[in-house]
């Protein structure tokens, strides 16, 4: 994950969208941004600047990249790789952001937060069809398996996930077995899944400059 000594809350109210980043405490009434909707500093309540076409191509491309928690060179990385495949670059991208490793581990809801996920990659707790993987931008596939580790189960991270994940809705892509903590890739993220905080082709114009 790219390391910033910003702090989480901060980022967000910097990007003016809620990027949670914070897992459950982004949710509740603790959340910053919730309680201070504006940027930080001095100046965060006066009247915001006029912003320029590159301000906002800029802005979308940072709250993309915060999302995800990638340094600039991994995103960038990302958009080259978009670009070069088939169909819409701004679709192709989301997509393989959407489809790293620790994205997925975080949208079945077996953590709370991207960095949460990341760190559940790394410190290798989960294996992709049978073979322990612990690079957080792994790209899944369809037919993949995610499953916690035999000799991590035991670990109170996942003693109440079933509990907890009760009411939770997994996207239409993957399937979630709480029970036995394991994640199955089904399909690909739909256009309407696909609709994020950030918009995709502002991120385009900003690196076709």
């Amino acid at each position: 994950m790219a390391r910033t000594q910003t702090s989480s809350c901060k980022i967000c109210r910097r990007e003016g969208a809620k990027l949670m980043l914070k897992g459950a405490r982004c949710v509740g009434s603790k959340c910053a941004f919730s309680r201070r909707p504006y940027a930080p500093g001095v100046h965060g309540t006066g009247r915001p600047p006029r912003i320029t076409d590159y301000g906002k191509q800029l802005r979308e491309k940072q709250k993309a990249k915060r999302l995800y928690g990638l340094s600039e060179t991994q995103f960038a990385n990302y958009f080259e790789s978009a670009v070069k495949m088939k169909g819409d670059s701004g679709v192709n991208l989301i997509n393989l952001l959407e489809t790293r490793l620790d994205n997925v581990v975080f949208r079945a809801g077996f953590a709370k937060s991207r960095a949460a996920a990341r760190q559940i990659v790394s410190h290798a707790q989960v294996n992709v069809n049978g073979k322990k993987v612990n690079i957080p931008s792994f790209k899944v596939k369809v037919g993949d398996v995610i499953k916690v580790r035999d000799r991590k189960k035991e670990g109170s991270l996942w003693k109440s996930l079933a509990e907890d994940m009760k009411a939770y809705e997994c996207p239409s892509w993957m399937t979630a077995d709480y029970s036995g903590l394991e994640i199955k890739i089904t399909g690909r993220p739909t256009a309407e899944e696909l609709k994020q905080i950030f918009e995709p082709k502002l991120i385009i114009e900003y690196y076709s400059r």
